[in-house]
């Protein structure tokens, strides 16, 4: 089975400034494109900014699902003939959502809705997600979706993973006290699971407020395929093998070592993970 190359873009993003986001997006996402990219994958908030001070100031630079953005990548996708995943913020009625959005060159192929929020920036005004986890497929690869603080908690992937997900990526905006996230979480998801995992940061001040950067992506044994460790701008690039995800089994000494992540679990004690009481 043949690899499939995606680029996670670490840069800086712009507070009301969508269409200024989207053509840096646009001259990025050529870029990875022409460097093989399949799949390019951008921040959390990537098209708004983060930084809102309130639910009505953030409300007019929100949009419907699909929408302008969604129009947008469309063409952009039809030009490179590739697939992209963005963050930004999804209007519906009176609520506003965190969203992550995957699009592609036949146009929207399926979005996430923030489920975990913490109280920080946006998220203080924002409705948690209402839909389930879910995999979509991307040429040859499946890719589930989470957003920021989602990576917190390991059921988040554990779900996309059993449901046969290779990628699983991660548009993140993580602020200082953050640091360990990347080094070790990021790494712990694709290892516990043994899938691919992306986590995209942005970088920069937003009314005073810094992010870290720290973007990193892993293969399926927990190492790193590349990992931005500064808060500079970068584009990172990694292959994904289908192969190596979808086979759970791990041989370290034949009839010896054996290991199976799936196989190996035993669901009737995790009663006390979907417990509400707890």
């Amino acid at each position: 089975m043949s690899t499939f190359r995606i680029a996670g873009v670490q840069m800086d993003i712009e507070l009301m400034e969508n269409q200024k986001n989207l053509d840096a997006m646009a001259t990025a996402m050529r870029e990875t494109t022409s460097n093989g990219a399949q799949l390019t994958v951008f921040p959390e908030c990537a098209v708004t900014g983060y930084c809102f001070s309130s639910l009505e100031e953030a409300m007019p630079y929100s949009e419907s699902i699909p929408g302008d953005s969604v129009e947008f990548f469309t063409s952009l996708c039809q030009e490179t003939n590739s697939h992209v995943v963005y963050g930004t913020l999804e209007r519906v009625d009176d609520k506003l959502f965190n969203a992550c959005v995957l699009v592609g060159p036949d146009g929207l192929v399926g979005n996430y809705r923030k489920i975990h929020l913490p109280f920080l920036g946006i998220d203080r005004f924002t409705t948690s997600g209402d839909q389930p986890f879910q995999v979509y497929e991307v040429g040859s690869i499946k890719v589930g979706m989470n957003i920021c603080y989602d990576g917190s908690f390991p059921e988040s992937s554990r779900v996309m993973a059993l449901q046969g997900a290779d990628l699983v990526v991660l548009p993140t905006n993580w602020p200082p006290g953050a640091e360990g996230f990347p080094k070790w979480i990021i790494n712990t998801r694709a290892l516990e699971n043994k899938i691919y995992y992306a986590a995209v940061y942005r970088i920069g001040r937003d009314r005073g407020f810094s992010f870290i950067g720290g973007s990193k992506i892993c293969q399926p044994n927990g190492e790193d395929i590349q990992f931005a460790d500064h808060s500079d701008y970068e584009i990172l690039y990694g292959d994904i093998d289908p192969s190596l995800s979808r086979n759970k089994h791990i041989v370290r000494v034949p009839k010896e070592h054996e290991i199976d992540r799936f196989v190996d679990r035993q669901p009737h004690w995790y009663q006390d993970i979907v417990d509400e009481n707890n």
